[in-house]
């Protein structure tokens, strides 16, 4: 009784203050009931949904005659999706392929379809080359993000992909390769590809979520392929919205090998071990894009190489020949349209499959000289 006698009357409104001081901010505290939080998921879910279509209506892409994808957006598939479409909304036939359709040592105006829509004389052709395509990843490529339906397509077959076990993908040991996240994830089975079963998953989630895909273009394209925590710590002081405004890079070119061909830099003959075409990899995948695109209603054009031959020895040679023949019987059978040339002059490649521009240029018009190539571009061009 004599203690709370003695108890501090103040004490007693300051504790009395501090737990009504508690309680009053605990009263702001926001608590969402079950209506509220649908209202968020949909927002969210609304967000997820649009920014794609919404930011391919902000940012800036009018591709010219000559246009391909920027070498350092080789792996942005979102891109190339949109470059797809506006190339199918404006009606041109579509150059499909690897490193040699983009023309990896020459500059737009000297590659293979640039000089298609010179000789051919309308602007009727459009560059869907991507470096490092092979065929198990130009599949996934056409399967997942081109979307093609009812067009012409002109799909080039690069030899080289046959050219040794490891470049068919066939050896058991784990090496890393090109657009690895456009092979098949789970079947049929790629012996040396090797990742994990999480991360095959999430590739195969990621293909079929747009948002997804969106967010790697912004990353490739404004952030040098960083996370945004990432960029943001490597540019401190900089605003990171600051990069959105300066577009998209331009559609350069890889500089041509110092000495220019392979003539010219000595290069000697290389010794291949080609696989056979019954047991090969990329040739069973590229019949699997032939097949997807057909069953999309799409006039299907194939080019073979061409291959240079010149840096064969007499026995790869024969190999080659081989496969060139079982490729040009399969696809006879099938009724597919195809040209499959004479190699060019030796100083016309820079290496075993590229061409330099005279290369390309004398390409287009043995291409177009084709009675069965008139259905892609009109007009014959005359022979020089």
């Amino acid at each position: 009784m004599e203690d709370r006698q003695l108890e501090n009357p103040a004490a007693r409104r300051d504790s009395v203050g501090v737990e009504e001081a508690v309680t009053f901010d605990c009263s702001h505290a926001l608590r969402l009931s079950g209506r509220d939080w649908l209202i968020v998921a949909v927002v969210l879910l609304g967000f997820l949904a649009l920014a794609p279509a919404l930011w391919d209506r902000i940012e800036v892409f009018d591709p010219g005659s000559d246009y391909r994808i920027p070498y350092e957006l080789s792996s942005d598939y979102w891109l190339y999706g949109r470059h797809c479409r506006q190339a199918c909304d404006r009606g041109k036939v579509l150059v499909v392929g690897d490193s040699v359709v983009w023309g990896h040592y020459v500059p737009p105006e000297q590659s293979l379809t640039h000089y298609l829509n010179e000789f051919s004389g309308a602007d009727r052709f459009a560059n869907l080359g991507l470096d490092g395509t092979h065929p198990a990843a130009l599949e996934g490529l056409l399967r997942h993000y081109a979307g093609l339906s009812g067009r012409t397509v002109l799909l080039h077959l690069n030899p080289l992909w046959m050219s040794s076990a490891r470049h068919d993908l066939q050896t058991s040991k784990e090496f890393h390769f090109n657009h690895a996240e456009l092979v098949p994830q789970f079947a049929p089975k790629i012996p040396c590809y090797k990742a994990s079963r999480a991360k095959r998953l999430r590739i195969a989630v990621r293909r079929q979520v747009p948002f997804a895909n969106w967010v790697s273009h912004i990353r490739s394209a404004y952030y040098g392929s960083m996370d945004f925590q990432t960029w943001t710590l490597e540019h401190p002081y900089r605003n990171p919205v600051m990069p959105l405004p300066g577009g998209l890079p331009p559609s350069a070119g890889v500089p041509e090998p110092s000495g220019g061909s392979w003539v010219d830099r000595g290069a000697k003959k290389q010794d291949l071990a080609w696989v056979e075409l019954e047991s090969s990899l990329q040739w069973r995948f590229f019949r699997r894009a032939i097949e997807l695109l057909q069953s999309r209603g799409n006039k299907v054009f194939v080019l073979v190489g061409p291959f240079n031959e010149h840096m064969l020895n007499e026995a790869d040679v024969a190999s080659y020949n081989a496969i060139k023949s079982g490729v040009e019987t399969w696809l006879h059978k099938n009724e597919v349209a195809c040209f499959i040339p004479s190699p060019l002059p030796a100083s016309y490649y820079v290496d075993a499959s590229h061409p330099v521009g005279e290369g390309y240029a004398l390409l287009a018009k043995q291409l177009l000289s084709q009675p069965q190539s008139a259905s892609l571009a009109g007009p014959i061009p005359s022979e020089d």
